[in-house]
């Protein structure tokens, strides 16, 4: 089915607030879920429903838990998020370091103790909004990357989002994985029945693992192998990725005291919260510049950067951002698509959670 996102923000809800979160941070969760399934990130929106239910039930996730500031040092912030999912504390801290940024010029507030927070891309879209521009990191719960000449994983996905404001044109976005790929993509193809392309994950020994339900096994399952950095191979510089991965690391955890995983499942019990950390950057450009001339630039560099003549004429020279905003216009008239697999993973966390089933066909 191809869901409406009227109809899979109010299923959202219906769970979230049946599983006892606040009516506000429902809202404002379910609402980052569902942007994200629109933007075309499959893995990070309605989908997470499963994984939060699991953690709900070990009792890992605090969903009643409102985020607050632990330390305050101005410029900058540090939020305990409360062992609650992490979107309400993101949003909650990046909202910090926006209104932060226009007192001081820069706004950096770094959390703890959080969970999952969805789609980084959608909290420097808030930065943008405000004619800020912001730079977002985490650490991670799943050990999934094999860092470069490794046999076993040990850093996660480790996302890094970026976004920077125009005037003529939209925020310039760029939401990436450290890794080749993100492990729930792998996961959202093998339940599509979809091959896994050839260097999204390697087996203990280096190779490549292509067939849906094996690559699923060795991500989520197995010790050895797992999703390779962003570059894929040696030849190809995957200690550039490798490198991404362990920056956002460290600014995403290590600067706020969170969790390493290698380091925590040695002790972790399945009842204890991951404590994962995020870190939120958000600059005002008028601090540096007069009114108006960065995002002028910004749009001559946009300019720029599409008019650049195509290899193929019929895919175009894009700017980060453009494919999710196309994405987004298209499932918004519609419709998210729902496969059969996820939607009966659905109606199944519905009727456990006491709620209907609430998708509808666009």
């Amino acid at each position: 089915m191809r869901a409406t996102a009227d109809s899979v923000r109010a299923q959202i809800l219906a769970i979230l607030k049946a599983w006892g979160m606040p009516g506000d941070l429902a809202t404002e969760t379910a609402e980052v879920m569902v942007d994200t399934d629109l933007s075309g990130v499959d893995s990070h929106g309605i989908g997470m429903l499963a994984s939060y239910e699991a953690m709900r039930r070990a009792g890992q996730v605090k969903l009643n838990a409102r985020p607050r500031i632990e330390r305050d040092g101005g410029a900058v912030a540090l939020v305990d998020g409360g062992a609650g999912l992490g979107h309400p504390a993101a949003a909650f801290a990046m909202r910090m370091a926006i209104k932060r940024a226009k007192q001081h010029g820069v706004g950096a507030v770094a959390v703890r103790n959080s969970h999952h927070f969805g789609a980084a891309g959608w909290y420097v879209k808030l930065a943008a909004r405000e004619g800020c521009v912001g730079l977002v990191t985490s650490g991670t719960r799943t050990m999934a990357m094999v860092p470069t000449h490794g046999a076993m994983p040990v850093l996660g996905t480790n996302p890094i989002a970026f976004a920077a404001p125009g005037q003529r044109h939209p925020p310039v976005l760029l939401d990436m994985a450290t890794t080749t790929t993100a492990a729930n993509k792998v996961r959202s193809r093998a339940m599509r029945n979809k091959p896994i392309p050839e260097g999204w994950v390697v087996d203990g020994a280096g190779r490549p693992v292509t067939e849906g339900a094996a690559a699923v096994a060795q991500v989520f399952e197995r010790a050895e192998g797992g999703l390779s950095p962003v570059g894929g191979t040696p030849d190809m510089a995957s200690h550039k990725g490798y490198g991404l991965a362990l920056m956002a690391h460290i600014l995403g955890a290590t600067l706020s005291g969170a969790s390493f995983s290698p380091i925590r499942v040695k002790t972790q019990r399945p009842e204890d919260p991951d404590d994962i950390g995020h870190f939120m950057l958000a600059l005002n450009p008028a601090a540096f510049r007069p009114e108006g001339d960065f995002e002028q630039d910004l749009d001559q560099a946009v300019d720029v950067l599409r008019a650049t003549p195509a290899a193929d004429p019929a895919q175009p020279v894009l700017v980060p951002g453009d494919p999710e905003r196309a994405e987004h216009a298209a499932r918004l008239a519609g419709g998210i698509p729902i496969p059969a697999a996820l939607e009966a993973q659905i109606r199944a966390i519905g009727e456990r959670a006491g709620v209907p089933f609430l998708l509808i066909d666009a």
